[in-house]
């Protein structure tokens, strides 16, 4: 069984706008612990330095929009991402709180989940303007429930469920997100 992400061939650059995205790459992911695996992996691109258990990491902060259908992995992907930032605790989808804040010492982790916004305007009257700031990470599913009020994403990963697996299908939207792209497929 293998669980570590395997790029697929990467798709050709695009001058970036509002849908355009920088760059791009897929990752096959084979089961539950490769999307796990592939969680760690991009958080690990997003750390000044290496995690503490139950402190966290310097990072400069980022904004990552996760997308799919129910069940496609968004959640799991956010617990790979989790650990690899020393957390040890229960990782759930934020589906009824709609964020899930986790304060480490070393750095703020938010984990959003808009599936039940009934309105896009609703995000606005969350106050939620705290949790983007720059140095903060913010993870956020069903972004697309919030168009308009949820902040732009350096980088957005859609999960598609094929074969059994998963494609785990990344574009940098921003310079950042170009960045941690980098990083990921290094």
């Amino acid at each position: 069984m293998r669980t570590t992400p395997t790029p697929s061939s990467p798709s050709p650059a695009v001058p970036p706008t509002q849908t355009q995205p920088i760059a791009q790459r897929r990752f096959n992911l084979a089961d539950e612990e490769a999307t796990i695996a592939f969680g760690r992996a991009v958080a690990t691109t997003t750390q000044l330095a290496p995690a503490e258990t139950g402190r966290g990491a310097p990072t400069a902060g980022a904004v990552i929009h996760l997308q799919g259908d129910l069940g496609a992995g968004k959640t799991t992907l956010a617990r790979g991402f989790m650990r690899a930032y020393g957390h040890e605790g229960a990782v759930k989808s934020p589906t009824y709180t709609l964020v899930e804040p986790y304060e480490f010492e070393h750095c703020n982790i938010y984990h959003f989940d808009l599936y039940r916004l009934a309105d896009p305007e609703e995000f606005d009257y969350l106050g939620t303007e705290q949790y983007f700031d720059p140095n903060n990470l913010c993870l956020v599913e069903w972004a697309e429930k919030g168009r308009g009020w949820v902040p732009a994403a350096d980088l957005r990963i859609e999960l598609i469920e094929r074969d059994g697996g998963r494609e785990a299908c990344c574009a940098a939207l921003s310079t950042r997100g170009a960045e941690l792209l980098e990083a990921l497929v290094g």
